[in-house]
């Protein structure tokens, strides 16, 4: 869609987007031989599928995020904001949009990973917490010590990206409780140059944590759902 409005061509899935996306079309299609052979008289497993397709729609959309807060980041050329034009400002604006779009979508899909493992596995997180996070679902996945071999490559996953999902989180933070985060951006400009002309933020270190989380979110879809599938085949585990 919104390579589309960009006069782009449609997007050829590859690389880890591929491999999360066709990890996520695998397990749609056991949950349909599910439904068929026992009739789902509880519904659970259709609930699975709703889950399952939400997931894909949802990363989908966030890659599309990504890609449009870089196709505009490459229109703005001004180190300042006052040395913008018109044209320009409104690219900045439309980069800001998608960027912010994209690292809220981060921790979404995440949190909607860590609800489907919870019910698939039976993880029961919410009694203890309520609220809880993706990140609250791996520790109760260790504090019960459930599917270590799945629990300790997410783990990885999560630790290989720290830095730039702790960054991301903060302006997440920031953006929902506080300010819009480009304007906490300016805030600090103000600070430093009192009068002087506002630099803008570091788009490109902005934009490539976007792409890590991006990349995160892929690299979690995949350990999830290849390993779902793969118990659910050999009936070790069946969810």
């Amino acid at each position: 869609m919104i390579r589309k409005l960009l006069g782009e061509p449609p997007r050829v899935n590859k690389g880890i987007l591929l491999d999360a996306m066709n990890s996520m079309s695998d397990m749609l299609k056991l949950l349909e031989r599910q439904i068929q052979a026992s009739g789902d008289p509880t519904h659970a497993f259709r609930k699975a599928d709703i889950l399952t397709r939400g997931l894909m729609s949802s990363l989908d959309e966030l890659e599309q995020s990504h890609h449009a807060a870089a196709f505009f980041r490459t229109k703005v050329k001004a180190g300042y904001a006052e040395d913008m034009s018109v044209n320009e400002k409104s690219d900045y604006a439309l980069y800001v949009f998608f960027y912010k779009d994209g690292f809220v979508r981060v921790f979404s899909i995440l949190d909607k990973l860590g609800n489907w493992l919870n019910d698939l596995y039976d993880l029961k997180t919410g009694e203890y917490k309520p609220h809880y996070s993706y990140f609250t679902v791996l520790r109760q996945f260790r504090y019960l010590k459930m599917h270590p071999a799945m629990t300790d490559d997410l783990n990885d996953i999560k630790d290989s990206y720290t830095d730039a999902i702790n960054r991301l989180r903060k302006r997440r933070n920031t953006e929902i409780h506080y300010m819009n985060t480009e304007m906490q951006d300016d805030l600090w400009q103000r600070h430093r140059a009192l009068y002087g002309k506002i630099q803008l933020e570091d788009l490109d270190h902005h934009l490539e944590d976007l792409k890590q989380g991006l990349e995160m979110v892929n690299r979690s879809l995949t350990t999830a759902f290849r390993y779902t599938v793969k118990q659910w085949e050999n009936r070790e585990a069946r969810p």
